[in-house]
């Protein structure tokens, strides 16, 4: 990327359709995306990252913005607060289709969780998810938490590569939205 820099920032209320099209993107399967959110996904979840106290809102975010264009988002939360976030979530799904998704918890007590993660095609192999990771991690340990956690598909081995280069290991097994995944933390010594 030379010649580009990198500015990591906090997601602000009129990144919402962004970070909406990323959850989208970490999510992967458009058929996956409409069960939870239904046809008008985008839609949907540019009003649930706009809410202050969902998983998925922009007060949760980081941005990466190289040459003025945004070129990725990562989402994370305190693990303990999943179940109050994923509720404000639901009723947000609820209050447009009539109908809540049933999903596995990914996360738990113990661990901030970095919920979602996405680099705009143009802007891959750039290392700015890299940078995304790290800067979420800083944010997470200078807010007290001692370990950050995230799940990755078992067919995804260059992102567990990546995630293994900046210190997360494997500490189990999740099954998520029908996928096989490592659980993995970075633990802060």
């Amino acid at each position: 990327m030379k010649g580009s820099c990198i500015n990591i920032r906090q997601a602000q209320k009129s990144d919402s359709t962004i970070i909406a099209h990323a959850v989208a993107m970490a999510i992967g399967d458009e058929d996956a995306v409409k069960s939870y959110c239904g046809d008008n996904y985008i839609a949907l979840l540019k009003k649930i990252s706009e809410s202050e106290h969902t998983q998925y809102s922009y007060k949760n975010t980081l941005i990466a913005e190289t040459d003025s264009s945004i070129a990725g988002v990562i989402i994370g939360y305190n693990g303990a607060c999943l179940h109050e976030l994923r509720s404000a979530t639901y009723s947000i799904i609820y209050n447009e289709l009539k109908r809540t998704p049933s999903i596995p918890d990914e996360t738990e007590a113990g661990e901030f969780y970095i919920d979602t993660i996405a680099v705009l095609p143009e802007h891959r192999k750039k290392g700015i998810g890299k940078q995304l990771i790290q800067a979420m991690c800083k944010k997470a340990f200078s807010e007290g938490h001692k370990r950050v956690g995230l799940i990755v598909d078992h067919n995804n081995p260059h992102a567990e590569k990546l995630y293994t280069s900046l210190g997360f290991t494997r500490v189990g097994t999740k099954t998520f939205l029908g996928h096989k995944m490592w659980h993995m933390q970075y633990i802060n010594e």
